[in-house]
Formats: structure tokens, sequence, C-alpha cells
């Protein structure tokens, strides 16, 4: 069936940014299936996806075109599509606490505009992704309220908590604008690998006493996160992630898990190293550990994400169905208003959307 574009705008053309955008364009032939989670969500391919509008506060990408924004160093993620021209100008934003103080010396900042509402009414964009830095919590609060004052779907995509924060969930469905977050898993990331690991312990029976993921990269986001301030709600979203589906939903004794960002290291550029370990107690008190060492390129690992997290929002939206997009958060994101079991979720999702397919 004939469905209109999917009008997006971005919010920060960093490396995720960039494994989007590459990924609409390495994904327009509709035949190609190879590397997604979902080929096709409530009738929506991918290419059924259009951005629209980009924001960001880099002097060196203001003003370009999207297209050649998101290759403008700092960005570092891997080239794997070229982009043609967008004909979409990066627009200003506002920096707010944006730009941490390790990334100060490395970026030029462009005044901050106030015109993000205007920008997000005369694209006519119906969702605006939020891909800002780890810790930018006033800045997503901001853009969070301009989405609501656009009438523009939000998709929050880092551990600041908006879907979580019962004042704001209330805000959005009290204005029946579309959110999903917060926090968005990645493909196969180290979060999801290590939750998936707990349910399986607790499926079998595996008593876990003591966990820890230690994750190392170089990108602007580990880069950030050496500020420990800026990652606690990311420790936080990553902990409960893979707690409350530990030792049958009754979780750990805090004392006992550590999962977080560790260390920056420059030369991964954006590639992730993650260290996970688990130490069970099974049959008769026995030990049974489980130590994996997880490398991926992290800005691509979550575009997938995304996409579908796009196609999940319009399909719902268009169906006037918003009550369906906690199931799509619980799904797709770390910490989501409402969690549940990975498998139920799923499960609940495809008989909502598989009529449409």
């Amino acid at each position: 069936m004939n469905k209109s574009k999917i009008k997006v705008a971005i919010l920060g053309v960093g490396n995720c940014a960039s494994a989007l955008v590459q990924g609409l364009e390495y994904y327009k032939n509709d035949d190609m299936e190879n590397g997604l989670i979902s080929d096709v969500i409530g009738g929506y391919r991918v290419s059924d996806i259009e951005v629209v509008a980009a924001f960001d506060i880099n002097k060196e990408k203001v003003g370009k075109d999207l297209s050649e924004a998101i290759f403008i160093e700092p960005n570092n993620t891997s080239k794997f599509s070229d982009v043609e021209n967008l004909n979409i100008e990066v627009k200003p934003g506002k920096t707010l606490d944006g730009v941490g103080k390790f990334v100060r010396d490395i970026i030029s900042v462009v005044d901050d505009s106030d015109n993000v509402v205007e920008v997000l009414k005369e694209s006519n964009a119906e969702i605006l992704v939020n891909l800002l830095p780890v810790g930018s919590e006033e800045a997503v609060k901001y853009y969070a309220d301009c989405a609501i004052k656009a009438k523009v779907g939000f998709i929050n995509c880092i551990p600041v908590f908006i879907a979580r924060d019962k004042k704001w969930y209330k805000k959005f469905k009290d204005n029946k604008v579309p959110l999903i977050g917060d926090d968005i898993k990645s493909q196969v990331g180290a979060t999801i690998v290590h939750r998936a690991l707990a349910q399986l312990f607790s499926d079998r029976g595996i008593e876990l006493k003591n966990s820890y993921q230690l994750n190392v990269g170089g990108n602007m986001d580990f880069l950030n996160m050496l500020e420990e301030d800026r990652l606690e709600t990311k420790r936080t979203s990553k902990t409960s992630s893979v707690t409350s589906v530990a030792n049958k939903g009754k979780g750990i004794n805090p004392d006992n898990v550590r999962i977080g960002p560790s260390d920056y290291v420059k030369w991964l550029e954006d590639r992730k190293k993650a260290f996970i370990r688990l130490e069970g107690e099974a049959f008769g008190g026995v030990p049974l550990n489980i130590e994996v060492q997880l490398e991926v390129w992290d800005s691509p690992n979550s575009a997938g994400v995304v996409i579908d997290a796009i196609r999940y929002m319009k399909f719902f939206s268009d169906k006037g169905d918003l009550e369906s997009l906690d199931l799509v958060s619980a799904w797709l994101m770390k910490a989501p208003a409402k969690a549940s079991k990975d498998s139920d979720t799923l499960n609940k999702l495809h008989e909502l959307t598989h009529q449409e397919n």
C-alpha cells in the first residue's frame, strides 16, 4: 500500500546522526533487508523515512548541507555509504549543557537560536530524534518542550529521563504528542547482551550474585562521560535494564553490580569494547561464571534501532494509538517508562503491526 513519507528532524549531527543518515541511503532499495531488525513495520520500509531538518551547535557543521556535516570532525564513525546532497541545511540550536568540559576545546560553538519550534513547523517534521551528547539534561528538556510546542513526536535516544520521568511523561500525554524513550538500545550492544545473559541465568534457575559491564571507546560520548556527573543517568539506565530481569525480577544487590562507561581511548574512534562478567550460583550452590568481550562500531549499532523507533512511532501515531508507544519503548529502550520482558513485548508488537506488513 502507498504511504506518505515519514518526515524526521535530527537533533545533534554527531556519529549517531551520521550512521542514521548513511543508513537511510544504504537501505533506500526496498528489497534490501540484510542488517535490519525489521525490514517492514506497519507497512513502512526504511525508504519511507525522509530527513527534513537537522540541528547542531558546532560552527563547522551549522550552515552546511547535512550530507556534508555528518562527515565533519569530531565525527569518527565508520563510513559505509556515500550520501548525495540532501538540500537540508544544518540549523543552529541551543547549547545549554550540551558541551562538556572535555569537549569545549575541540569544537567552536555557534550563537544560540530561538527558532527551533519555527524550523520544526516549517519543515513539516513529524518526529524529532534526539541524538544529543550524554549528560545534556537541560538541553534535552528544552528540546522536549519544543517538540510539544510544535506537536512533533519525540524519540529520546539518550539517557536523560523524559519518558521515565512521570511529569514529562504526563506532559506529553496531556498534549497528545507521541513519545518514545529513554536511551536507545543497540542492535547487539553491551547492554542487550548483558541483559540477555541475565535473563538466561534467571530462566535457567541460576542466581546472579555479582556482575559488571565495563565499556571503553573513542567517540565524543566517551570523552563527555569522563565527567562522572554527566553519566549518572547513563549508569542508572544501563544498570536497570540488566537488573530488572535478574533473579526472576527480584534484581541484585546494588553493591554487587557495576555497569557503565569506564574510560576514553581516542584511537578506538567510534568503536566500543565491552567487558562483561556474570557470577552465579547453580544447582547445589555450585559457582557458574560467564565472561564476554564485545567490540562494535557504536553508532551504526544503534542506527537500525532508531529506524525501527521512527517507523513504530509513525504507525501508532497514524492509528491514534499512543498507548502502544509504551510497548515500543519497552522493546527498544534501556530505560522505558514501563518495562516488560523482551519476548512478550515483541510478540505483542508483531500482533499489533503484522496485518499492515
